[in-house]
């Protein structure tokens, strides 16, 4: 499997054109109210899962008689609706999950959603995690060199310190480059910077770090 995305029940604005990866090979999981984006959209999702305590019974009933498999869980519970998504995701073995809804309306929702991310990209280094918006996208990295391509939707890029200080970094490419700094948490140095090369490296020993692609909208 090559890629599942995960939509959640986050303001519809927020949710980028999914349609090019309508496609074979992509697994669709609506998250409570995602379920409706993603139909609305024109995707069904290939599963659906939550306590759906933000949709009507009307929309629930749309949900149950479009998807095939609905699951519904009590809104109290240990996970999250978005977590639950997420270890159906991993039972897929994709390359790449990509979560979107996250990131607006509800501040907690999205800390929530990060640092999700963050331990699940801890847990499988195999698998490619990115929380996707209109205007933004999110990944990790482990220490090591990992290569970027430009992409002139997101002319900016933003790297910072997640849960502990990064060593060594250097980056190539770029239009500031830096070689074997010290990357701290609150530090904004690494702030909106900008690929001039085709294929950008990013590189450090050691650390976790938060690489923030925007565009200028």
């Amino acid at each position: 499997m090559e890629r599942v995305i995960i939509c959640a029940g986050g303001p519809s604005e927020e949710v980028p054109d999914l349609s090019v990866y309508n496609i074979e090979g992509t697994i669709f999981i609506g998250v409570d109210r995602g379920a409706i984006h993603l139909l609305d959209k024109g995707i069904v999702p290939d599963e659906a899962v939550g306590d759906f305590d933000s949709v009507s019974k009307e929309e629930f009933t749309r949900i149950q008689e479009a998807v095939k498999q609905v699951d519904s869980f009590q809104s109290e519970k240990d996970e999250t609706d978005t977590e639950l998504a997420v270890g159906r995701a991993i039972a897929y073995h994709p390359k790449e999950v990509i979560l979107t809804g996250v990131t607006g309306g509800r501040l907690d929702h999205f800390e929530s959603a990060l640092h999700l991310m963050y331990r699940m990209q801890r847990e499988h280094k195999n698998i490619s995690f990115v929380i996707r918006n209109a205007t933004n996208d999110l990944s990790l990295f482990h220490p090591g060199v990992h290569r970027v391509k430009r992409n002139d939707q997101f002319p900016y890029i933003s790297f910072f310190a997640f849960g502990s200080t990064v060593e060594g970094l250097t980056l190539t490419g770029f239009k500031y480059e830096t070689v074997n700094a010290r990357m701290e948490m609150g530090m904004t140095r690494f702030t909106s910077n900008e690929p001039i090369s085709e294929v950008c490296t990013i590189s450090f020993r050691q650390g976790i770090c938060l690489m923030v692609r925007s565009s200028d909208s």
